[in-house]
């Protein structure tokens, strides 16, 4: 682990709260552009936000400093999943007609979400050549190397790209295509259905493995390598909430934020404080460790 400490550190929970207000604000930014623009507007919009993502993550690429390289990173990947990947299955359900999947006259699955698990191969395609030519900071995938890689051939590895900008911008966006398919999947009544007991597994074994991974995050002082670290626990905890709102056991108001229109203002004015806040209080603890 990056940076850690012996003791409690409120670094790693100022991470954990910021990518946690990251998930449903991006849900909410989806459902908000498509309430504001028309479907010629929508795609232009979600194409600008994409490339506003990139350019974001490319500009942490030249700073120096990894706190402000991890920041970018992260926000350029929200921006760039939201508005290439998730838009862009939007644009090809809506071009093809593609249905939604109903039950009981609700919509269960949108038709992006449809067209989602068909890129298990292009998936299965970049976990290789993770697994098995790259040295990244994953402590898991680094876990499976060295059970299924031998040692000599892990020796050979390309050390992967120390940017934390790029590293915190495909990790973000390998995890949150990751998470997804396997939802999905477990979702799909042709494999499982979202009240199989796999399901269940899946839901409670995410909590339980996000606290863990939560334990280890709020041990750790340094402002990028919090954030790199919280976004593994908070997509891994979102998989429970997620499925949470699958058995319609809470209401999930960012589906509907316009309809919560001051809950998600104060999520997002929140998400922006938690940044300024973790940003000014990692900044006093380097001036103070210089002085030392």
């Amino acid at each position: 682990m990056e940076s850690n400490t012996k003791r409690f550190n409120l670094h790693g929970v100022w991470a954990f709260l910021i990518v946690l207000f990251s998930m449903p604000l991006g849900h909410a930014l989806m459902i908000v552009c498509e309430h504001l623009f028309g479907d010629d507007q929508l795609f232009i919009a979600a194409f600008i936000m994409g490339l506003i993502g990139l350019i974001v993550t490319l500009i942490g690429f030249y700073i120096k400093k990894t706190g402000p390289q991890t920041l970018l990173g992260f926000i350029g990947g929200l921006l760039f999943w939201t508005g290439w990947i998730e838009f862009g299955y939007v644009y090809i359900a809506r071009r093809y007609g593609i249905e939604p999947l109903m039950e009981g006259g609700e919509i269960v699955t949108k038709p992006e979400y449809l067209l989602m698990p068909s890129s298990i191969g292009f998936w299965a395609m970049t976990m290789v050549g993770y697994l098995f030519n790259s040295r990244t900071g994953c402590t898991f995938l680094n876990w499976i190397q060295r059970r299924i890689v031998r040692k000599e051939g892990r020796s050979s590895f390309t050390p992967s790209l120390q940017n934390k900008s790029i590293v915190t911008f495909m990790e973000l966006n390998i995890l949150l295509w990751t998470f997804y398919l396997l939802l999905l999947y477990v979702y799909d009544q042709a494999f499982l259905g979202d009240r199989h007991p796999v399901t269940y597994i899946v839901a409670f074994g995410s909590l339980v493995w996000s606290l863990y991974l939560f334990m280890r995050l709020i041990r750790i002082q340094d402002m990028g390598a919090a954030i790199r670290y919280a976004i593994p626990t908070v997509i891994i905890f979102w998989n429970f909430v997620e499925i949470l709102g699958r058995w319609d056991l809470f209401k999930e108001i960012w589906v509907h934020p316009l309809d919560y229109l001051l809950e998600m203002g104060l999520m997002l004015l929140s998400f922006v404080v938690l940044i300024v806040i973790l940003y000014w209080s990692d900044k006093k603890r380097k001036t103070k460790q210089t002085k030392h």
